[in-house]
């Protein structure tokens, strides 16, 4: 939780037009699991959620990434599918889970970093 969620939902719409998408993705499911993420992260700083917070989020899940490895690309699409669904709020969770907090907690610049390596754990 934390104050001013729904701004991040107008943050994330202005990198609509940059989404690196694969066949079958769609830019609602992949801005709402980012911001999931950017909302997490901007709660652990205890503040609103600022357009870093979006931007990390998007890097971590590679889609500002038109190189994104082929099997990355196939985990987010299983996680992401149809999250933006109010019915799948469950896919939400999971999304934010599975980013440590103590990659998100990092300045800008080191979670920025950070992303380009980390990968999301297949699920038990």
């Amino acid at each position: 939780p934390g104050p001013d969620q729904g701004y991040a939902l107008t943050i994330a719409e202005t990198f609509r037009d940059r989404l690196e998408l694969s066949e079958g993705e769609h830019a609602v499911d992949a801005l709402a699991g980012s911001v999931a993420v950017a909302l997490k992260r901007a709660s652990l700083f205890g503040r609103a959620p600022v357009v870093h917070d979006v931007r990390i989020g998007l890097t971590l899940w590679k889609y500002l990434d038109a190189s994104a490895p082929a099997e990355f690309v196939a985990r987010r699409k299983e996680m992401f599918e149809e999250c933006s669904n109010p019915h799948f709020y469950d896919r939400l969770r999971l999304i934010a889970d599975s980013v440590p907090p103590e990659l998100l907690h990092q300045p800008t610049d080191a979670a920025l970093s950070a992303a380009s390596t980390w990968s999301p754990a297949s699920p038990a």
